[in-house]
């Protein structure tokens, strides 16, 4: 059958075909690379061709094309804010592809950068609060596996102590702690979910489960300015997490990293080895003491530490498709801890999709990511009895008495049994012992912001989000462990859910009318949080009933918790001609925590002047920007952990031992607890003036911020009086406090040239905490808190050796005053009777030192020549003392029923004593000033090696390179202040691969 139409059919695809080829034979291509000074690419510049509507964005790597380019003389137009316009002309040959590469040089004063801030972003020439933002390019390098790793050193006002384990929890302040038993830690936002900080069992930092390499900037808001419109989760700062997301126009880029580490201890605590210790026993000790010494000379603390491996790898796809943006991400950290039989491995993916619809006026973000965890946690009280064990004895012995132990070396008493005070063998606890722990975490969320068409300005905007945690973990330990023994072993399991639901709506307004411009929102907010927890029996190793007496459930218990925040809040800015500029927020918050006080109110205010733009400044060469500001606010606190009721009245299941037999039955009681009806918020009024600077065509800039906090009705744990309740005592709102402090930080770029390029950033925190009231009247006499128990010499729970006191700081050292000999030693037991009675009784106690540093130190460069870089981070803590909880354990007891090793400080002492006040004396508080090489990073980029568009890059990272400090022990910089042997922080080797096509 013939087709008479199919010979035009053809004729008409040919010359439709031929024309598309003559119109692409045409046209060319324009491809290359955005990088800044540092020749590190700059992701999200727009490349535009001049007089036309072509263009595009640059990738992760800073990589573009733009295809389609009519051939002829093109002019390339590189944007970005905090960047000067870059236009670089470009001869497009047509059918092919023209490289362009664009250096960009950040302007003046870096003023048009978009900040991060509460619901939404400003210029940084329009904030006016104390904020800092950290980007990408700015991050600690290296092994970093925690989110908050990346800022550490680099913001003053934040301080970030970490700890040696993997996945270990981080004590993060800013401007010092707010509270004495409500919560000191920040409101963390995640890409607008603000999430629970009291974390889930199984996982030992809540924010292990965030990939670092998912993030694309940090915010730090400081002052109630910028913190009171999230009210009553703002009183301890806010810490906003912003995520890499794809960009629109982007072509689709593949990126991948590998890390791979090698960790080793950076120290170990000097202890007497085996002759040393045989030396000291044989001198000193009794017969039976010397005849339990063994033959070895065992390094225990180098029996339980190994060196450690860590492989971080991550892999991301980034760009549009069908011009929505893109991001998908996927990575796996295995990394192991310097004790044996610890490690962590962290699966986690992220997706992002970024899509603007109906012309561009609804935006739509959704994000979510997921991560799973498994933990193998090692017995931690291994690092304590490593420390003193009995270096003459060996690891594990043939003999028979050692066969019911699995073999291991233990100490016995006279009977052949095992001696219940005495250390346990370090390495039996950790081999002997099977804890594993799987958590997972999902936080997600969809954002919808949609300019409503009847009113230009006025645009809607609904974030609904969620955070779900979920943690289980078993532990098994067999009965032949020392450790359990007595009790025949360990099987225990747990398992805990946590749910953060969020709903917020708002709308935002903005007008220019004059020289004026307005942007004002208003908005509500729900939150629940859910805590729902399984408990299951203790069983022996046996699979035997063990039930210990402060137990009170069945197998199969569980119980949920629950609290629910509801918000209103509102803000208005104001900027007249970029010179004067106001801001003003509000926020109501309402709790379900407290019964007679659900609601606080928290308004904030301050103001700005651009010193700059006014005509005595605006043409000064030497001043490229001067702004002041000022700010008032007050932010709430409920955030007091897991005791979801304190307002309410409620009864706690008595014990099993305690119960009555009722019908044959047992019957546990109930006992009433401690409650408040009238318990209400902590609040924290925060003033705050502020000076941002910058000089030499802005080749050195900074801010300086001095601020004072005033928290209110601290929720404080009291003493009731007896017979009130069964209970010591509970939750009130009783006390007051205050912090004071100066922040200054300064960046200088000091060399800016073709190849090479020189910058030094540093900042300083000085901060003076005050207890200024403890009581519910000033007509009460001074009231002292004791807290900080510390350990004697069986590791025993021997007193508190700080104190809570009015006029003085928080946490405050309370000890008794040593008494020296002519030759300098301390005497033994011998104390300053500072009252003089005649006798040293606890009225001697005095308030001495604080863990708290009066300084906070960072410093930071970044150095490059060509394509190599290197960069490195110090930081620095002056003024902490450290409460030495080793040393104070540093004696020889000649009664003793065991032996038990110490430090070379018992051969300077020769103390025999455990009395309390020994103990407690003010020789053991050392100052804990420290200088520690963060991380050093030694980079080159080699560009495009394997194919056009593609790039490769080199790292080799040290981190804890070096540590100086007159301090004795360990390691100085410990949360609390006192050392009772510390999981060590390793020094750690990186070498990192990346590359992107």
């Amino acid at each position: 059958m013939k087709h008479p139409y199919l010979p035009k059919l053809l004729f008409l695809l040919l010359f439709v075909c031929a024309g598309f080829t003559s119109a692409l034979a045409q046209t060319g291509s324009v491809s290359g690379r955005i990088v800044d000074e540092k020749n590190q690419g700059l992701p999200g510049v727009t490349v535009l061709i001049s007089g036309t509507t072509l263009g595009t964005s640059t990738n992760s790597d800073g990589q573009y094309s733009i295809q389609n380019v009519p051939a002829g003389p093109q002019t390339i137009v590189a944007s970005f804010v905090g960047f000067t316009t870059m236009r670089r002309p470009v001869t497009v040959a047509a059918g092919q592809n023209s490289t362009v590469d664009v250096n960009l040089v950040e302007n003046t004063t870096l003023l048009n950068e978009a900040v991060v801030v509460a619901y939404g972003t400003q210029r940084r020439q329009d904030v006016t609060g104390a904020v800092s933002q950290i980007s990408e390019k700015e991050f600690v390098k290296g092994q970093v596996t925690n989110p908050e790793q990346l800022v550490q050193g680099k913001v003053a006002g934040l301080q970030v102590t970490t700890g040696g384990a993997p996945g270990a929890g981080s004590e993060i302040r800013i401007r010092g702690g707010s509270s004495l038993n409500a919560s000191n830690d920040p409101l963390i936002v995640i890409d607008g979910v603000p999430v629970d900080n009291i974390g889930v069992k199984g996982a030992s930092n809540p924010l292990a489960l965030i990939n670092p390499n998912d993030i694309e900037s940090i915010s730090v808001l400081k002052d109630a300015s910028s913190t009171a419109i999230y009210g009553s989760r703002g009183s301890n700062g806010v810490i906003i997490v912003t995520t890499k997301r794809g960009l629109q126009g982007e072509k689709l880029r593949v990126s991948a990293s590998t890390n791979y580490s090698i960790s080793e201890a950076a120290d170990y605590v000097d202890v007497l080895n085996g002759p040393e210790f045989r030396a000291l026993v044989n001198a000193r000790g009794t017969a039976s003491q010397k005849a339990a010494l063994g033959t070895s000379n065992t390094d225990w603390q180098k029996a339980i530490y190994r060196t450690a491996n860590t492989s971080d790898n991550n892999v991301s796809l980034m760009g549009s498709i069908a011009n929505v943006p893109v991001r998908v991400s996927g990575g796996y950290l295995y990394q192991e801890g310097l004790l044996k039989r610890n490690d962590l491995k962290r699966y986690s993916g992220s997706v992002g999709v970024s899509p603007r619809l109906l012309n561009d006026n609804l935006k739509v973000d959704l994000n979510l990511r997921a991560s799973q965890i498994e933990n193998n946690f090692s017995n931690q009280g291994a690092v304590n009895s490593a420390v003193f064990f009995d270096p003459t004895q060996p690891i594990t012995s043939t003999s028979s008495e050692y066969a019911p132990f699995g073999g291991y070396f233990e100490v016995l008493d006279a009977s052949g049994n095992l001696n219940t005070i005495a250390p346990r063998n370090p390495v039996s606890a950790i081999n002997q012992r099977n804890d594993r722990s799987t958590v997972n975490r999902s936080i997600g969320n969809a954002q919808l912001d949609y300019k409503l068409p009847f009113l230009s300005g006025l645009s809607a905007n609904l974030n609904l989000g969620f955070d779900v945690q979920r943690g289980k973990g078993t532990i098994d330990v067999p009965k032949t462990a020392g450790t359990d023994f007595n009790r025949g072993g360990v099987k225990q399991q747990y398992r805990q859910d946590l749910n953060n639901k969020l709903l917020e709506t708002l709308l935002k307004y903005n007008r220019e009318i004059g020289g004026a411009k307005f942007d004002v929102l208003g908005g509500y907010s729900w939150q629940e949080f859910q805590n729902k927890n399984y408990n299951f029996d203790d069983l022996r190793a046996d699979g035997s009933l063990f039930q210990p007496a402060n137990k009170t459930y069945d197998n199969k218990t569980e119980f949920q918790d629950q609290y629910n925040l509801v918000s209103f809040f509102g803000r208005a800015n104001v900027n007249i001609k970029d010179r004067y500029l106001f801001t003003g927020t509000f926020r109501a918050d309402g709790t379900s925590r407290f019964a007679n006080n659900k609601w606080g109110y928290f308004p904030s205010a301050s103001v700005a002047w651009r010193l700059k733009g006014e005509d005595f400044l605006k043409d000064s060469k030497l001043i490229s920007d001067f702004k002041l500001r000022l700010g008032y606010g007050q932010t709430g606190q409920q955030d007091i952990g897991i005791n979801y009721y304190p307002s309410l009245p409620f009864y706690t299941q008595g014990v099993r031992a305690s119960s009555y037999v009722i019908g044959g039955k047992p019957v546990t009681t109930l006992r009433p607890d401690f409650y408040s009806a009238d318990l209400k918020w902590e609040t924290t009024t925060t003033y705050n003036a502020g000076l941002d600077y910058g000089f030499f065509d802005g080749r050195v800039y900074g801010s300086v911020d001095v601020y004072k906090r005033d928290t209110d009705d601290l929720i404080n744990e009291v003493f009731v009086a007896a017979g009130s309740y069964p209970s010591n005592g509970g939750l009130l709102n009783v006390g007051s406090l205050t912090n004071k402090g100066v922040e200054v930080i300064t960046t200088v770029d000091a060399i800016k040239g073709d190849k090479f390029n020189l910058s030094v950033s540093g900042n300083a925190t000085f901060n003076r905490n005050k207890l200024t009231k403890l009581t519910t009247s000033d007509e009460i006499e001074r009231i002292d808190f004791l807290t900080g128990g510390i350990n004697n010499f069986d590791g025993v729970g021997n007193g508190d050796i700080q104190v809570n006191s009015v006029d003085y700081q928080a946490q405050s050292f309370f000890p008794y005053q040593q008494v020296y000999g002519t030759d300098g030693k301390p005497l033994e037991g011998v104390f300053v009777d500072r009252d003089g009675d005649g006798a040293i009784t606890v009225a001697d106690r005095y308030r001495y030192k604080s863990p708290r540093p009066t300084a906070i130190l960072g410093f930071s460069s970044n150095m490059s020549y060509g394509k190599a870089s290197l960069a490195f981070t110090l930081r620095s803590n002056i003024g902490n003392y450290v409460y030495n909880n080793i040393r104070s354990r540093s004696l020889y007891v000649p009664t003793s029923g065991y032996n038990r090793n110490s430090t070379p400080e018992v051969l300077k002492t020769g103390f025999t004593t455990t009395s309390p006040e020994q103990i407690q004396s003010d020789y053991y508080i050392e100052n804990g000033s420290f200088l520690r090489m963060q991380n050093i990073t030694l980079g080159y980029d080699f560009g495009s090696l394997v194919k056009e568009n593609s790039n490769l890059s080199l790292s080799f990272a040290v981190q804890n390179a070096f540590l100086i400090t007159k301090y004795s022990g360990l390691d100085p910089e410990i949360a609390n202040g006192i050392d009772n042997t510390v999981y060590p922080r390793p020094r750690t080797y990186t070498l990192g691969l990346n590359f992107g096509f």
